[in-house]
């Protein structure tokens, strides 16, 4: 079995904080690791439909916190006792399936066209998908149209260019109290996930389909400069700030205009905030309106002697109409999939519209060797440039250079 070094190093660690390992998953029950401190109800509900269904193969849950849950995985398939299905980031499924610790899992071309655009992308590479979508996010603009009518901007216009938003930030930051615009380029995978959206909203990509690098395009240069040229109008010292940090000094008034997911929607309004919410600004390249699209997945590890069934499992538990429920249940993923109950959602809560419109035009999430290190470069560069460190350029023709290593 084919494991880089990096790969062991970091499944050792995880191994040695553990306090043992769980054994080879008993024959004919199906064990799975799910993230967090509950177990939704629609799950519950939907594990007891399964059993009743399937008798020989009970499922067995079990919860790992989020700081734990993806160590856990990993050890235990580096150790040779797989859980049989596992939650995990979909940017993690490569790296899993070229160190053969997880096997495909084959979607039609009528269960490919049922999701969104690009969403079975997030799950595949050589032609094959690695997981099954189970949690879907986007982002889109919000703006706090106070801030926006005391810097003398209409409150009701948000901006939809990237030269628009700078100019907006400038005139809000020299006319009031609060910041202009939310960075984020703290060292945390979420600075990676934030210039991404601003990849996917110039037209830019990554890693192309047939596995080159393209960071270093004019596409990206224009983003990575864009990112520079409004480091002057947000928030003080943005290397000190994650997406959280960011989003609480929204709430606190601190702060005109962020990127966020939806759970900002109801945050914003019990804070008080009089907010607005339209799709990402656009760079001078863009086709339409895109963000990025992160997904995570359901991976099924090989060497359990009952992949099959647990293939079984991972569809019906993400069937069209369980999958709906469950996001439903959550209040805050993007529906993987189009429908008449999505398009009546947005109907009642049109602060929706955004995060469904930047689909059509977005990008997954890239799939590499080694995420850990193409992440550490990425945040390498950003923070570069927002520093004054290094000229947009440079540090993009550097970055992409060291990312060869992880394709």
């Amino acid at each position: 079995m084919k494991i880089s070094k990096r790969f062991v190093l970091a499944s050792l660690a995880a191994l040695s904080g553990s306090t043992g390992l769980a054994g080879m998953a008993a024959a004919e029950e199906i064990n799975i690791i799910l993230c967090g401190d509950v177990v939704t109800p629609v799950y519950t509900k939907l594990f007891e439909e399964w059993n009743a269904a399937n008798p020989e193969y009970p499922v067995a849950p079990e919860l790992v916190g989020w700081g734990q849950c993806q160590d856990k995985v990993t050890t235990l398939a580096v150790a040779g006792t797989p859980v049989d299905i596992a939650y995990v980031g979909s940017r993690t499924l490569k790296q899993f399936a070229q160190n053969d610790l997880i096997v495909p899992v084959p979607m039609s071309d009528e269960e490919k066209a049922a999701y969104y655009n690009f969403v079975p992308e997030t799950v595949t590479f050589e032609g094959a998908q690695w997981g099954i979508p189970v949690a879907f996010s986007t982002k889109a603009f919000f703006w706090n149209k106070d801030l926006f009518e005391q810097a003398g901007l209409d409150p009701e216009t948000p901006p939809k260019t990237w030269e628009e938003q700078q100019a907006f930030a400038k005139q809000i930051t020299e006319n009031t109290d609060a910041a202009g615009f939310g960075m984020i380029a703290k060292t945390f995978d979420g600075t990676v996930h934030w210039f991404l959206h601003w990849i996917y909203t110039n037209n830019g990509q990554v890693i192309d389909a047939d596995g080159n690098i393209v960071l270093n395009s004019p596409q990206n240069l224009a983003a990575l400069t864009a990112f520079k040229d409004i480091v002057p109008y947000s928030e003080e010292g943005p290397t000190a700030y994650e997406q959280n940090e960011v989003r609480a000094i929204w709430l606190d008034g601190g702060l005109a205009m962020m990127h966020c997911s939806v759970s900002c929607a109801n945050r914003g309004t019990e804070a008080g905030i009089n907010w607005g919410v339209a799709p990402l600004p656009v760079g001078p390249d863009a086709q339409g309106p895109g963000t990025l699209l992160i997904t995570d997945s359901l991976a099924v590890f090989k060497g359990t002697g009952q992949e099959d069934k647990v293939i079984e499992f991972g569809k019906f538990l993400t069937s069209p109409a369980n999958q709906l429920a469950y996001e439903l249940s959550e209040g805050g993923l993007t529906p993987l999939r189009p429908s008449p109950e999505v398009d009546a959602m947005i109907a009642e809560k049109p602060h929706w519209r955004p995060f469904v419109d930047g689909i059509q035009f977005g990008g997954p999430e890239p799939l590499l060797t080694d995420y850990v290190g193409f992440q550490n470069v990425m945040i390498e560069m950003v923070q570069s440039v927002v520093t004054g460190q290094a000229e947009p350029q440079a540090a993009l023709e550097n970055a992409a250079a060291e990312i060869e290593q992880y394709k």
